[in-house]
């Protein structure tokens, strides 16, 4: 065997994790890009034909749901897979499968397994001893590995063992209401054996930390618990209020290499697996330890624990979620989840806690908004339950489900929602005695103005920004940001020379305020560059990317997604001043940093293939053009959802880029499907549904039907004067294109 890889299954996303670390480890694949990593392993264990193929065995523990290994089984070729469930569903066999079934050891094995163990320690010991504890425990495996861990750590003897495990069991008799508590159904032997361990850990220094480790990390994943969140200060105030509880003379506050060396203890002990060297997963537990750890508790302990485990997660968040610590936050997000299962109701007294606010947000901000929408909609549901519809902890719990509505692509739906929450906080705690009041009125003018109503947008910023200069003083960050947003939709509706003033004013203050090097200074600098070029100035607004993408660079770094931001706007502004071929080659280089960045699915990296795939079609290559936003469209179906804006977006662009590369009959199957769609979705009055309409009719008198195209004109012309206005644009070109349409038809 040239390859054995050992994986957590307990989850997709362990699978996942387990694949990319052996991607990690045997191909150097990408640590910031995980999934990537895991597809390089799968692809690796199935090498091409001119390749020698390597033996290997992979091995998924415990795997927990079959589902979960759907497009995830290695290949069968050259090497094997061992899997270890407790399911016995259909989808585990055929294609070459073999299913085993495996219950507890036979009584030879249980007794060859213990004096395999003791005798490569040293412990000899008779056979009928090693027997009777055998039989002691159930020949349960685990058990099995748990007493012999102790008896030599312990350097005690078989019949010791047994003579403290019979003591035990008593003990526990008296705690637990019927032998069927216990983990899976197991003799009270078994917790028995756990409970000696824990307490033989308690023991070993530092003293009386072992077990409150234990059960801290029973309230997180079990398949990898990051070392930070152990040894946080939250963490280590809490062991050091246990330890007191239980140690006579306790040595002082508890210290980080105090909490290291805790869980040492139980890994000698076999209670848990400590690996420094993953840091991310650096704990790992069994679910059965687990589920014994918090039979212990009482329900006061266990919610201490649990606000424990959250405030040691919330103190190892990062404020901002860089690339390089993705593997962390997807660490963090699926701790949290399993605290959250753990926790019940304890995570929602006295007040929701933060944590439960900071998973969503991270789910969201790592490309996954309809995720987020969800669990906020499933947080809302739980808060309003539990602390009331009108507590404050479930109007913020709104607040969030609102934005990532928007964020899912339902800009309206996030504008209703809003409006809704504004007038409800503003009566349950006022306007300007909490600081969510402005928030929610500015997050409430975004999305307004994303749902179309710019002009309202503005107004409402206006209004905003001097609210915020009474209430907090001109120079507040908040004021400032108010003031920025104002000219963004001031720009948006239709006047970027006042937006560019604006922001000219704004970047001074930051500069003032704030300094030169700023975030927020730079932000403001991106944003004026933008209205620059959109007021006429582009060749000055090239120039500002330029200097900006150089300061990005050297105080974000070059992979911080503000600077890969600017990046993208310097192509598309070199592109509009001129230099298509070269806004192309721009993209190619961006559309390979953002895949290694932020990953394939993350929705920069699917605005950047867009926007490459736009600029080849402008550059001459309309059939690479068409050919990449079919599989963009594909792509943005499936991460982000078939009726998102974004969606729906890249398939107008598909069916443009179809007509000109010459395959007219698709694009009139892609607008005429894509019309549908909009009608449904975003309404028959909507700007881009009558932008759809007018594609087609173009195309009807291409391809020679002008009378089709003249009706669809004038019925068109109707509709974009009643809803747009006769002198918009979009109305004056219609008309253009009836009228040349109709000289056709009468020619």
């Amino acid at each position: 065997m040239d390859v054995l890889v050992w994986v957590s299954a307990s989850s997709r996303q362990a699978i996942t994790a387990g694949y990319a670390q052996a991607g990690i480890e045997l191909l150097a694949a990408d640590p910031g890009d995980p999934e990537q990593a895991a597809r390089a392993f799968l692809a690796w264990l199935e090498p091409k034909p001119e390749e020698k193929p390597c033996r290997w065995l992979v091995v998924l523990d415990d795997l927990a749901d079959p589902a979960d290994l759907r497009g995830l089984w290695p290949p069968n070729q050259h090497g094997r897979t061992l899997v270890t469930t407790r399911r016995r569903e259909a989808a585990l066999t055929g294609q070459g499968r073999r299913l085993v079934h495996v219950g507890m050891f036979m009584p030879w094995e249980a007794d060859a397994y213990l004096t395999a163990v003791l005798t490569a320690h040293d412990c000899t010991e008779p056979a009928d001893e090693i027997n009777a504890l055998a039989e002691d425990l159930g020949y349960l495996p685990l058990a099995l590995a748990q007493a012999a861990a102790y008896i030599v750590d312990a350097s005690t003897t078989c019949a010791a063992y047994r003579s403290l495990l019979a003591d035990r069991r008593r003990k526990l008799a008296d705690l637990l209401p019927e032998s069927n508590a216990l983990p899976d159904d197991q003799a009270a032997t078994v917790a028995a054996a756990w409970s000696l361990s824990i307490e033989r850990a308690d023991r070993i220094r530092p003293q009386g930390l072992a077990q409150p480790m234990l059960q801290l990390t029973a309230m997180l994943d079990p398949n990898g618990i990051p070392d930070t969140v152990l040894i946080s200060p939250p963490a280590l105030s809490h062991l050091t209020r246990q330890r007191a509880l239980t140690t006579p003379i306790p040595d002082g506050p508890v210290r980080a290499e105090d909490a290291a060396a805790a869980l040492r203890v139980l890994h000698r002990l076999n209670l848990v697996d400590h690996t420094p060297d993953t840091p991310h997963q650096a704990v790992r537990v069994h679910q059965l330890i687990q589920r014994a750890a918090l039979d212990a508790l009482t329900s006061t302990q266990r919610r201490e624990f649990a606000r424990t485990a959250a405030d040691a997660l919330d103190a190892v968040w990062p404020e901002e979620e860089p690339t390089a610590t993705f593997t962390l936050t997807q660490a963090l997000r699926a701790n949290t989840e399993a605290l959250i299962s753990a926790a019940d109701h304890a995570l929602y007294r006295p007040s929701v806690h933060v944590v439960l606010y900071r998973f969503g947000r991270s789910l969201g901000g790592s490309g996954q908004a309809a995720a987020a929408r969800d669990y906020f909609q499933n947080l809302v549901d739980q808060t309003a339950r539990r602390r009331g519809p009108d507590h404050i902890d479930t109007l913020a719990a709104r607040y969030n489900l609102a934005r990532w509505l928007g964020e899912a692509g339902d800009a309206a739906g996030a504008s209703s929602a809003l409006t809704e929450l504004l007038e409800d906080w503003e009566r349950v705690v006022g306007s300007d005695t909490h600081f969510l009041a402005p928030t929610i009125r500015s997050e409430l003018a975004r999305w307004q103005g994303v749902a179309g109503e710019t002009a309202g947008a503005a107004s409402a910023l206006a209004g905003l920004a001097e609210d915020r200069k009474r209430v907090l003083g001109p120079d507040h960050p908040d004021t400032l940001n108010a003031r920025q947003h104002y000219a963004n939709w001031l720009g948006e509706a239709g006047d970027p020379a006042g937006a560019a003033s604006a922001l000219a004013g704004l970047v001074e203050d930051r500069k003032r305020v704030l300094g030169p090097d700023h975030p927020d200074t730079l932000n403001t600098r991106h944003d004026l560059a933008r209205w620059r070029a959109e007021a006429g100035d582009v060749a000055g607004a090239v120039a500002a990317y330029v200097k900006l993408v150089e300061d990005r660079e050297r105080v974000l770094g070059p992979d911080h997604i503000d600077t890969l931001a600017a990046r993208g706007n310097l192509a598309h502004w070199r592109a509009e001043a001129g230099d298509a071929a070269g806004a192309v080659a721009a993209y190619v280089k961006l559309v390979d940093d953002v895949l290694r960045v932020l990953g394939p699915d993350h929705p920069h990296t699917l605005t950047a293939r867009g926007n490459l795939a736009h600029w080849r079609g402008v550059a001459g290559n309309a059939a690479g053009a068409a050919a990449a936003l079919a599989g963009l469209v594909e792509d943005r179906e499936r991460v982000l959802d078939p009726d998102h804006p974004h969606t729906l977006t890249a398939r107008q662009e598909l069916a443009r880029w179809q007509a000109i590369a010459g395959d007219v009959a698709g694009a009139i199957v892609t607008n005429a499907a894509l019309l549908e769609d909009e009608v449904r979705v975003l309404g028959p009055d909507h700007p881009e549904t009558l932008a759809t309409r007018a594609n087609l009719a173009l195309l009807q008198g291409v391809t020679g039907d002008i009378a089709a195209a003249v009706t669809a004109y004038d019925e068109l012309l109707d509709d974009m004067a009643r809803v747009l206005g006769p002198d918009h644009p979009d109305t004056l070109a219609a008309e253009r294109n009836l009228n040349y349409w109709l000289n056709g038809l009468e020619g």
